[in-house]
């Protein structure tokens, strides 16, 4: 047993060091492009120069206020209080606002840019180019939280659940599986289901030429996962599933 942890915690560790040295090279590709996590995923170009994505629009020429670049190759281990883009862009009352005036969620949009930028070297060579796109997408989405009764709890709840879901995306952490469950008795109808060891923890489940991420539901008795409209309810070496709006609930086994 001694064994085993031994060497799950050198693949932790060897993890954490490839992630490192990624997020360095990134972090310097940011530097010199004068691009952010944000700009970047509006369409600001890390292989350029700051004065040609300035005269792109995307750098301006005021200084970088609390930014988690600011101190990228200087050697320094500088504590970060601020999120990762320019704080002095963020208008009165935005959501941006908000995030670098809290210092929990400042350290979540830092933590969400460096799992971004782990990310983005895996995908690379992603045909179509979608992380980019997904992450404008994200962006809009938690905006979107300024209509929320809860503006800061939803703010939170989007940055938590997107760092989940890239660090299962893009095969960032430590996974169990896959596992294939064989559905109403029919071989033909199984579901392979792959957990990680993110936070909240999540699962990806695939059906088809169909795919779902989904999320451990807190606080239930039961080992709950909720997808956009999937369910997977665990018990044991059996599972419910729901796969769809209004669907059926499938009793499926899991194979050996």
């Amino acid at each position: 047993m001694k064994t085993k942890l031994i060497i799950a915690a050198g693949v932790v560790l060897l993890a954490h060091n490839s992630a490192y040295a990624i997020n360095a090279k990134y972090r310097q590709q940011l530097e010199r492009s004068g691009c952010t996590q944000v700009s970047e995923a509006q369409g600001c170009d890390i292989t350029k120069t700051k004065e040609e994505n300035a005269k792109a629009g995307f750098v301006s020429n005021a200084p970088a206020n609390n930014s988690s670049t600011a101190s990228a190759g200087s050697g320094k281990s500088a504590k970060m209080t601020g999120p990762s883009f320019d704080c002095s862009k963020a208008k009165t009352g935005s959501i941006d606002a908000m995030v670098c005036g809290d210092e929990e969620l400042s350290a979540l949009d830092r933590k969400l840019a460096d799992v971004y930028a782990s990310a983005s070297k895996k995908a690379v060579n992603e045909r179509p180019p979608v992380l980019k796109a997904m992450q404008r997408g994200w962006i809009k989405g938690r905006d979107e939280c300024w209509k929320d009764s809860d503006k800061r709890g939803c703010v939170k709840r989007e940055y938590v659940r997107r760092i989940a879901e890239l660090q299962a995306t893009y095969r960032l952490v430590l996974s169990d599986g896959p596992a294939r469950y064989t559905c109403d008795g029919n071989p033909a109808n199984e579901v392979i289901t792959t957990f990680f060891m993110t936070d909240p923890p999540t699962l990806i489940a695939e059906r088809g030429d169909t795919t779902s991420l989904m999320y451990l539901e807190p606080s239930t008795k039961e080992t709950r996962y909720q997808g956009r409209n999937e369910i997977f309810l665990l018990h044991g070496s059996e599972a419910l599933i729901t796969w769809g709006y209004n669907a059926h609930e499938m009793h499926c086994k899991r194979a050996p």
